[in-house]
């Protein structure tokens, strides 16, 4: 409808007085608009804003959803996709994790929750991070056996979520999940873990948590933002050059096999059309090591087709190094030699490494966390049990994962000898003390996976040569005394 209206327009004189005061004041709002001015178009106009203020950054169900297709479309087809995916991971878990607890009794419980016949997380761990990956999101029901308070943990499957409800004093704090409505309209209502007691949050919180009646899971994602974050695919911002990528090999692929054909251009010299005609009835398509013979009228030629392709393998490399750029993997990675020998190539996995150890750090806080909530269960279901306070032992438990990559030694074995001459020098010349020489020295034992106190360390280093120089001193044997008078009498 145009923001005039012609039926009114000139017949107003014929109206009553606050009638026509109403349609110049619908006009007057009418033209305003048309103008480009702001109108106030309803009583809660405060609570409104513009699409490029909108603080819900997530995607929509339709598109998280569509997200999760291509991630897993582009991990099951696309060779460039598949690495992207399965390296890091390698780097992560090929070597295994172990979960450490200086408590004896503490130890015990997280190793029957790892190695339990349904957790096995020596197998379903690799699959999780897998997930995490490529969907962005994990939800893992809990399930805590009311007796001896031991944990078994479930699978929901991300495509199963409709929606993740966050704290709405914390944004940042995910509260509940609640899945999508199945063929009879029923859905559940999870409450996010927390390892801590419902005192954590407001009242307000606590009322909208106790809501979720349908039980406990965890929820963990990466490519988050603070504010309602909800995680996204490692794959997401590749995905259309990934599919690029394999399309352009494709079309390769066809074009190799178009510029392997060929046709034989036959030319008659002198020949009329019905003579062509006939001759053409004629030919056949001489078979390999075949002998043919004709006269001066004829010539035979084979022609193959000239695409005139461009410098195809750089625009492979600009496509491939695109999205290996965006996942911070170097193309010698990948199978690219490009220009890199080792010198470049140890520089130049760096960034990879310092990305990895990133994701690394995740993961640690994540099977913590997993880890600290056992412990939790198996003091809170005793007899008596209260919530742990944070000086606990329970929160002492160590998540240690082995070094991504092994080092090269030697440089820094090189490095550590002169280091110690360095250092000893400027003792003896007065111009440094032993603790920081030692400090000096274990910068270096440090990058060998050496770490200690430099106090402690010189502490017990000066006791043992302090132990040693007693044992080294020389004394005089004791006498032996001589026998009593009447001894010697007799």
């Amino acid at each position: 409808m145009p923001w005039y209206q012609p039926s009114t327009w000139g017949t107003h004189n014929s109206l009553p007085a606050e009638d026509k005061n109403q349609q110049l004041n619908d006009q007057a709002t009418q033209v305003t608009e048309a103008y480009g001015e702001t109108v106030n178009v309803d009583g809660d106009e405060s609570q409104w804003r513009k699409i490029t203020g909108d603080n819900d950054r997530n995607l929509s169900p339709f598109k998280q959803k569509r997200m999760r297709e291509i991630a897993y479309k582009l991990w099951e087809m696309n060779l460039l996709a598949n690495r992207l995916i399965e390296l890091p991971l390698a780097y992560l878990l090929a070597e295994g994790f172990k979960i450490t607890n200086p408590n004896e009794e503490y130890q015990n419980t997280i190793s029957r929750f790892l190695n339990d016949p349904i957790n096995k997380f020596d197998v379903k761990l690799e699959k999780k991070m897998r997930e995490m990956a490529l969907f962005g999101n994990q939800y893992w029901p809990a399930f805590v056996n009311e007796h001896n308070g031991h944990v078994r943990l479930g699978y929901l499957d991300p495509g199963q979520v409709e929606k993740v409800i966050f704290d709405p004093d914390n944004p940042e704090q995910a509260i509940g999940v609640v899945t999508k409505r199945d063929k009879k309209g029923n859905f559940l209502r999870y409450r996010v873990i927390i390892n801590g007691g419902e005192e954590v949050f407001t009242e307000r919180t606590t009322g909208i948590r106790e809501q979720f009646n349908d039980g406990e899971l965890f929820y963990f994602n990466i490519n988050a933002l603070s504010y309602k974050g909800n995680g996204k695919s490692d794959l997401l911002a590749q995905a259309d050059f990934l599919d690029l990528y394999d399309t352009f090999l494709f079309g390769e692929a066809e074009r190799a096999d178009f510029l392997r054909a060929f046709i034989w251009d036959v030319t008659v010299t002198g020949a009329d059309e019905e003579q062509i005609k006939k001759r053409a009835k004629q030919i056949k398509q001489p078979p390999p090591g075949s002998v043919r013979v004709h006269n001066e009228n004829e010539t035979w030629k084979a022609e193959t087709p000239s695409l005139n392709s461009g410098d195809t393998d750089n625009l492979a490399r600009l496509l491939r190094n695109h999205s290996l750029g965006g996942a911070t993997l170097p193309e010698h990675w990948y199978g690219g030699g490009g220009d890199v020998n080792r010198a470049t190539g140890e520089s130049m996995s760096e960034p990879t490494e310092k990305m990895l150890t990133m994701r690394q750090n995740t993961w640690k806080v994540i099977l913590k966390e997993l880890s600290i909530f056992a412990l939790r269960m198996r003091i809170l279901k005793r007899e008596g049990g209260s919530e742990p306070d944070l000086n606990d032992e329970i929160y002492d438990t160590e998540v240690v994962f082995p070094e991504l990559s092994a080092k090269d030694t030697t440089k820094y074995a090189s490095a550590l000898q002169q280091v110690v001459v360095a250092c000893q020098l400027a003792i003896n010349g007065g111009l440094m003390t032993d603790e920081t020489a030692l400090q000096i020295i274990l910068s270096i034992t440090g990058r060998l996976g050496v770490e200690f106190d430099a106090k402690t360390e010189l502490e017990a280093a000066k006791k043992k040569i302090d132990e040693q120089a007693k044992a080294d001193l020389f004394t005089e044997p004791v006498a032996k005394e001589s026998a009593p008078k009447q001894e010697q009498a007799k």
